[in-house]
């Protein structure tokens, strides 16, 4: 063979090795990728296969940088997720390039996926939880749990806790005025006071005190916890009332605490201080953290959006790891806690999200001792007003979801490696 011939096949072995792919890049930008949800899947599904992910925050709206492996890719097409493949020159480049000190971005290495709890009653209810839905459309095993399993401490099993719409006063969601003759409202509340007895409580609302704290405690110890609608407000409210009876006769059987407004103890709550609860049992509401009803008149639905705040990602990877998305501008939507008046959030609280028309935060987060907690205040983020008894939300139909997108940060959240909050 002539010289220069084998100087050629040499040269294009060395090519072909030279771009070799040794990357599988998730990109999570607006116009690139097909399935921003089932994207949290996959990077889920390779922490679970022990492969080390990144996760490139601001880069090409929070993208993710995998190993390159042929179960990656099978899997990645299986499910509909748009990839890149990266050389290793390709990949350092961008790595330097999020390394530079004038970029507002950062790697955050994942180093295992976490063991997932979802806090949701056993059993068919009128209404569907946002994350048990994006949970199963993003193939991300979860546990069901409910109070038998967290009074008895199954919770030290798990990395992260999801709150299901869910009341922990006792009230029975404030359904009482419009649904106290519908034969679910009447069944839940039966079912509710059976299993308090069973575990020995002599009302409801004593047993769902007694969640709440265990609950509270394994934030404390270290733990996840991520609320949505009714369960962020309910939850400190329950915490607030310890020792004090703010249930009406025809939740528990007996009186409230004569004036129990003025025992409220606000310094057990997570992230809500000095707000004033709802005596009145026919009004669906639990206090004025809620800004459902004061929004009515000056949000119009096709005006109803909120804004992701700015943080650095190099000195504050955890609120920019809850952030990431292909927009700022994420859709509003209703639940029976739409959003949170900032007046009456703690001053150690992150407003992460937020509608300036009226003041109101939408998704909030905090410390507690060892662990973390975030607040996300509405029902469905593709429901704008999800009633109950209406039709779950179809994912198929929503596979880039920005308001889908902030639960599932959560979701991946605690695999990162932890750097201390400065903002």
């Amino acid at each position: 063979m002539p010289l220069h011939k084998t100087f050629c096949i040499v040269l294009f072995f060395i090519a072909s090795f030279g771009a070799k792919a040794s990357f599988v890049l998730l990109p999570m930008d607006e116009t690139s990728q097909q399935n921003h949800l089932k994207a949290y899947g996959i990077t889920y599904w390779a922490l679970n296969k022990s492969y080390k992910v990144s996760w490139l925050l601001n880069y090409r709206g929070g993208s993710f940088l995998l190993p390159d492996a042929p179960e990656i890719r099978k899997e990645c097409q299986i499910r509909g997720v748009s990839m890149e493949l990266l050389s290793d020159a390709q990949a350092n480049t961008i790595l330097d390039e999020i390394s530079s000190p004038s970029q507002n971005m950062e790697t955050v290495v994942l180093e295992k996926s976490p063991k997932i709890a979802v806090y949701t009653p056993k059993g068919k209810k009128p209404w569907d939880d946002a994350v048990t839905l994006v949970l199963t459309y993003a193939e991300i095993p979860f546990t069901p749990i409910y109070d038998e399993e967290v009074l008895s401490d199954a919770l030290l099993l798990y990395d992260w806790l999801h709150l299901h719409h869910e009341d922990f006063t006792g009230q029975y969601g404030k359904f009482y005025g419009a649904y106290r003759n519908a034969p679910w409202y009447i069944e839940q509340k039966t079912e509710a006071e059976a299993l308090a007895a069973k575990l020995g409580y002599a009302k409801v609302s004593e047993e769902k005190l007694a969640v709440a704290k265990k609950i509270n405690a394994f934030v404390i110890g270290g733990g996840f916890m991520f609320a949505m609608c009714s369960a962020t407000d309910s939850f400190d409210i329950a915490l607030s009332a310890d020792g004090v009876d703010i249930c009406e006769p025809m939740f528990d059987g007996d009186a409230s605490t004569p004036s129990y407004q003025s025992k409220i103890d606000y310094s057990k709550t997570l992230a809500f201080k000095d707000f004033v609860l709802e005596r009145n049992p026919i009004v669906y509401e639990f206090s004025d953290i809620d800004m459902t009803q004061k929004r009515m008149t000056q949000i119009p639905p096709d005006k109803d959006y909120f804004t992701l705040m700015d943080f650095s990602a190099k000195w504050d990877p955890v609120p920019s790891m809850l952030c990431q998305n292909h927009t700022q501008l994420i859709k509003g939507f209703m639940g029976q806690t739409t959003a949170f008046a900032r007046e009456l959030i703690k001053s150690n609280i992150l407003v992460m999200g937020e509608n300036t028309i009226n003041e109101e935060a939408r998704y909030i987060h905090g410390t507690k001792g060892k662990g973390m907690f975030t607040f996300y205040g509405g029902h469905d983020p593709e429901d704008y007003q999800h009633r109950v008894g209406d039709a779950p939300t179809v994912l198929d139909l929503h596979p880039n979801s920005p308001g889908y997108r902030l639960i599932l940060n959560n979701v991946l959240f605690p695999a990162a490696k932890k750097k201390k909050l400065k903002t």
